[in-house]
């Protein structure tokens, strides 16, 4: 069974007494306690450590992190059209459970996410039904088939944040450098997926010994570095702002950093799975190897990479249940993010702050949110996280609904404890009731 999460009522005041304040926007990282009143931070620092105000709810955080909760830049979810996939209820529990305040939803849906009705919909179910904040990244080309741009200034004024052909790229340069140049014209930001179509068609995996090895249909990285670096040129032609969804490669990082060398507005992501997994732990997700898997954990480290994405994309059985070439790319991922993530810090790879700083403000600045930080008057939206304790990853005890996990029965260290969303608990591990 599965734990059923209900928000609790936002007390008149909340005080978060001994804790590990760890906020990645101004590098604060020391002993302290915080406030909420309402659904903001009303005060915080050292001077709370071990007094909360008179009258106020008192949260002992026993020295663990407390931090901005975390903002999942991409999503999918199968609200409308494939809610045997997950719904923005089970996506939302599931974001609660894993200390994420704030999910993306990608416009992979059916119908496609690429009508102002569509957003007004997605907009009004995730207030009925969401216990976390829920953004909508809608579709930059009618239907995604990337031929016919899609009406961006309209999206945008009904409440999309970011535009996005989804999981498929445009092929098309000149759909792509209009794209940019539209989207130009509304300071929109264009989420690109940065991957060959003609190149990568039919490949289960990153091509290279394992693949031969075990017969498996390989894309070579090329295809990801043409497209990006294909994109980047655009975006030195148009000025438009770019942000390559999740790179993969060691080739594509350094197309990013020339870019960011000649101050061009590209930014770029990677999914948890590339800087946790490599081709040796093929399953659910396109791997890559392990050389590129420690590139891109060093261009985390040193903030060549902005963000870090579960690239949560639930499947239900009937499509992963085939052989390995034939079952369907994705893997649930928002309940693993922070634990999967702790354990890059663990390994001495990269140090808490900008390992949160992925996670937390540089999403929110670059969506244009208002959360991702610890100060006086921001949202709180918070996550208490226990760096340390060792658990097990129990696919019948995730909550989406769709529990095909890469990191099923893996040994982890860290999880999150409490979850607020705009002043309101609506996760605390242990005490949520089963239904």
């Amino acid at each position: 069974m599965k734990r059923s999460l209900q928000p609790t009522e936002a007390p008149g005041a909340t005080a978060f007494i001994n804790a590990r304040l760890v906020d990645p926007a101004s590098g604060r990282d020391e002993p302290g306690g915080l406030v909420v009143t309402g659904a903001e931070i009303a005060d915080l620092g050292p001077h709370l450590r071990r007094n909360a105000p008179q009258g106020a709810a008192v949260v002992d955080c026993d020295g663990h992190v407390l931090c901005p909760g975390l903002i999942d830049a991409q999503v999918y979810t199968g609200d409308p059209g494939q809610e045997h996939r997950e719904t923005l209820k089970t996506a939302s529990f599931a974001a609660a459970a894993g200390g994420v305040t704030t999910i993306v939803c990608m416009p992979d849906t059916e119908p496609v996410i690429d009508q102002v009705a569509l957003v007004d919909y997605v907009q009004r179910r995730a207030r009925e039904r969401a216990i976390v904040h829920v953004h909508i990244m809608a579709a930059v080309t009618r239907g995604l088939k990337g031929e016919e741009m899609a009406e961006i200034g309209l999206l945008q004024r009904a409440g999309a944040i970011a535009f996005t052909n989804g999981k498929s790229s445009i092929a098309s340069t000149r759909v792509m450098r209009n794209a940019l140049l539209y989207a130009r014209d509304f300071d929109a930001l264009l989420v690109h997926h940065t991957e060959d179509p003609y190149l990568s068609n039919g490949a289960a995996m990153n091509s290279g010994e394992p693949a031969t090895r075990l017969g498996l249909p390989g894309v070579h990285r090329f295809a990801e570095v043409i497209v990006l670096e294909r994109d980047v040129r655009l975006v030195e032609m148009t000025g438009g702002r770019y942000h390559a969804a999740t790179i993969s490669c060691r080739e594509s990082l350094d197309v990013v950093r020339r870019a960011k060398g000649k101050k061009l507005p590209v930014t770029c992501g990677v999914s948890i799975n590339h800087l946790t997994l490599n081709e040796n732990d093929i399953g659910p997700y396109r791997t890559r190897s392990e050389e590129d898997r420690v590139a891109m954990v060093r261009g985390l480290a040193v903030g060549d990479i902005d963000l870090i994405v579960s690239s949560h994309d639930p499947q239900d059985a009937d499509v992963k249940r085939r052989p390995f070439a034939e079952a369907a790319d994705g893997a649930v991922g928002l309940e693993t993010l922070v634990p999967a993530a702790l354990r890059l810090y663990h390994a001495g790879e990269v140090g808490l702050l900008p390992l949160l700083k992925a996670m937390t403000i540089n999403p929110a600045r670059l969506l244009g949110l208002d959360s991702g930080r610890l100060e006086k008057g921001a949202p709180a939206d918070l996550v208490m996280i226990d760096l340390n304790t060792p658990w097990v990853v129990d696919r019948d005890h995730l909550r989406a609904r769709s529990t095909n996990s890469p990191f099923d029965e893996q040994k982890m260290q860290g999880r999150v404890l409490r979850t607020m969303v705009a002043g309101r608990t609506v996760y605390q591990y242990g005490v949520s009731d089963r239904s």
